[in-house]
Parts: structure tokens; C-alpha cells; sequence
């Protein structure tokens, strides 16, 4: 079930189109500094957007001449958003071919490229990059363990990982969570524990692994812009809920590939 829920909203479909998002991002935003006391504008909307792109990016310290691999890269704004820490290269990597094919048509910056495959097979040689992030996508990833040791693979010794997205708290928050948010219930969204993702970062043989909640930033400012209805895509307002009733959480997670590793 969760597959075909992958595909429809997309492939066939397209999320970043539904109003909840805006300019061409898919996620729920990083609203630190942006006032909640009144109504919020489309354009604050894109800025929180934006805003969860440069936390990560800062996480993970991407810099000039870095080689990027985006993996979840969706319609590909993000990696517009890379581009301005002047990498050498940047790739994202997609499930979804419609995804990749919209990527590409509004990408045309040679540094840039865009492929279909999996978290969990990432279709890289060894070593080829220097830093690694995913925005708001893990939580789509049917094996997570699999997804860490591809990333060490992929990464050049002494390459960063960042990772941010929602994770529960308790290994039986699924389902309670399934019963309160229609893409638990569906299969849209997976359950994964932040504590076993960090495990299975260490597994893969990362160091300095950490997990950090920033939804204290993220969902009041996302339950604000859902606040201001009508909702036509009819998303629920039980984000905020489900994570003051400490099922879930939003977490930056970070890595370090040991510089001594083998590629």
C-alpha cells in the first residue's frame, strides 16, 4: 500500500503542486523567526521552506568545490538552493521517474544532474561524494538500514551526513499515529524510531551521530499556515497534536564518515 501511495502523490500526481506547498518545495518548513501571531503569506511559507534547505546544508557543511548528493530530491529546488555554496557537482536521486523528469526541465545548470533509483541502492561508484543530505524524505524509506550503508558507500572518508524529517519517539507510536494521520494510516509515511535510526547510522559504521528535535520550529509554524484554511488538499491539523502527545517528532539527524574509512 505504501508503494502505491508513493506513486500517487508523486507520480501520477504532484505534490509540490497542492497549495499546503509552495514554490516547488516539499516540506513542512523550519519557521524559526518568522512571526505566528498573524496571517502568514505565501511568500513566508516559501522562506520556512527554504529555511529547512539551509539548516541542513549548514549541518552539513557543504562548501565550495564539494561533490552533493541529494538523495529524495523530489522536483529538484533544493538543489537550487545547493548551488549557492558553489559546489563542484551536485546529483539528486529520486524513486519516482516523474520526479527526476521534473527535476531535469527546470534544472539546466551543467554542475546538476538527476537520476532515478532507490535510498536503499543508490546507483553511485564508491567515494563519489563529500556530503550526503535528505530533506524530508526518510520518512518514505522502507529500509533504513539499508539507506545508512548505502550512504557510507557513497561517501568519500571523512564525508558529512544530514538528514532531517519526522521520526517517532516510541516503537509503538505507528500505530497510534495511524489512527490520527491519514499517511500513517495509509502507508504514505513509515514509523521509524529516531532512536533506531541512529543505531543504524552507527551500524554502517558513521561516528559523531546525532539526533537533534527542532519541531519546536517546525510544527506550531506548519499547524499556523494549515490554520489558515480553506484546505483544499484536506490536510488535518493533528501534526501539532501527535507531537505534543510526544508520538513524533521533527529531527535534524547528522554524521560523520571516519576519515581512516575505507571508500
Amino acid at each position: 500500500m505504501g508503494d502505491l501511495e508513493l506513486r500517487r502523490a508523486y507520480g501520477a500526481g504532484d505534490l509540490a503542486a497542492l497549495p499546503v506547498f509552495a514554490g516547488g518545495f516539499i516540506n513542512f518548513g523550519y519557521w524559526a523567526g518568522i512571526p505566528l501571531d498573524g496571517e502568514l503569506t505565501v511568500e513566508q511559507r516559501i522562506a520556512s521552506e527554504r529555511a529547512l534547505y539551509d539548516l541542513v546544508l549548514d549541518a552539513v557543511g557543504v562548501g565550495p568545490g564539494d561533490r552533493v548528493l541529494e538523495v529524495g530530491s523530489g522536483r529538484g529546488v533544493g538543489a537550487r538552493r545547493v548551488l549557492l555554496r558553489e559546489p563542484a557537482l551536485v546529483r539528486g536521486v529520486d524513486l519516482m521517474p516523474e520526479q527526476v523528469a521534473r527535476a531535469a526541465e527546470a534544472n539546466d545548470d551543467p554542475r546538476v544532474a538527476f537520476v532515478q533509483g532507490s535510498c536503499d541502492d543508490l546507483p553511485f561508484p564508491d567515494g563519489s561524494f563529500d556530503a550526503l543530505l535528505s530533506v524530508e524524505a526518510a520518512q518514505h524509506f522502507e529500509d533504513v538500514p539499508a539507506f545508512a550503508r548505502e550512504s557510507a558507500r557513497v561517501l568519500a572518508p571523512g564525508g558529512r551526513l544530514a538528514v532531517t524529517t519526522f521520526f517517532t519517539r516510541t516503537g509503538d507510536a505507528g500505530a497510534r499515529l495511524a489512527g490520527v494521520l491519514k499517511t500513517f494510516a495509509t502507508g504514505l509515511d513509515r514509523a521509524h524510531r529516531v532512536d533506531d535510526v541512529v543505531r543504524d547510522l552507527r551500524a554502517a559504521g558513521f561516528a559523531d551521530v546525532r539526533a537533534d528535535g527542532i519541531g519546536e520550529h517546525v510544527w506550531r509554524g506548519l499547524d499556523r499556515w494549515l490554520a489558515q484554511g480553506p484546505r483544499p488538499d484536506g490536510w488535518d491539523r493533528n501534526w501539532l497534536p501527535a507531537f505534543e502527545r510526544g508520538l513524533l517528532d521533527y529531527y535534524l539527524v547528522t554524521a560523520r564518515k571516519p576519515a581512516g574509512s575505507g571508500v
